[in-house]
Parts: C-alpha cells; structure tokens; sequence
C-alpha cells in the first residue's frame, strides 16, 4: 500500500489581505477619532504594509483596526510581523511585513516535535519553504495533524495536499 501525506505550508491569501487592507483605509477614513489625524494604511511593496498617523498611539489603533479586519476575513495574526512606530518629519511611520513560507529553522523545529511527539512511523521531509508528513496509515496523519494546531507555534499553518 502506497504512503498517505500531506505538506504543511505557510501562505497567506493575498486577496484576503487587500481586502481587509481596503477595509480598514475605510475605516480609518470615516471613524471619528481618526478624524484630522492623519492616518492612513496602504500597501507597502508586495511584502509590506505602511500605516502613517501623527502619533505613536494612532499608528497603533490603526495597527488594531487592521488586525481586527484580518481576523474577521480569517487570515492568522501569526503571518504579520509589526514593527515599532518610527517618527518621519511630522508623522510616525509603522511598517507591518508579512511572513510567508517556513524557515528552515522552523521545518527543523516542526519535524523534531513530529518525530519526538507524533506517531511512531510518521516521517517528516523539508522541501524548500515546506513539509512534506508522510506515514502508512491516515490516522497517523491526522494525529500529527492535531498535535500540530494544539500547539502554540510562532508561524501560521495551512495542512494542504491531504492524500
């Protein structure tokens, strides 16, 4: 009987993303405590996010519409990796990077607790920003897969390939 597997990935939907982004520009546009502000949230290349407000505590709300939107559109806050509100002229500037694929470092680390934790029988290989799980019997498989979303791990996951 051949192997059952499945890979494990790190992605975000981009289209998600805009759509909470655009959101939350609308937001901040008609909310009154943002009114004469300044603020503002756009993209920022293809791997960032720019929020501008004229205080530290604006940019900062921003941050929380924006992370509210994202929830609501079912993107895990784990893929956002906010920094600190940086002063530029009159306004602060806050840049958000996303987080996509997994280090290796993280593959390692998710393998380890795979073979430590999971089933006996289940094997766990890196393929360049993914992890390929593979095991005789699904059941395995799906142990690892619930050992994996009981943890509290630093990266958001999406269990993909199942077969």
């Amino acid at each position: 009987m051949a192997d059952s597997s499945f890979d494990i990935v790190s992605k975000i939907d981009r289209q998600e993303v805009d759509n909470a982004l655009n959101q939350a520009g609308r937001e901040v546009g008609t909310r009154f405590d943002f009114r004469g502000v300044g603020a503002g949230i756009a993209w920022s290349g293809d791997h960032g996010i720019e929020i501008r407000a004229n205080s530290e505590e604006r940019a900062k709300a921003v941050l929380d519409v924006f992370r509210d939107k994202l929830v609501k559109r079912g993107v895990s806050l784990k893929a956002l990796d906010p920094g600190e509100p940086k002063a530029s002229g009159k306004e602060y500037r806050l840049q958000v990077g996303l987080k996509e694929g997994i280090s290796q470092e993280n593959a390692r680390k998710l393998s380890k607790l795979i073979r430590d934790e999971g089933p006996k029988g289940v094997r766990a290989q890196v393929q360049g920003e993914e992890l390929r799980v593979s095991s005789k019997k699904k059941d395995d498989l799906q142990a690892v897969i619930a050992l994996l979303k009981g943890k509290d791990l630093d990266i958001a996951l999406q269990f993909v390939n199942y077969r």
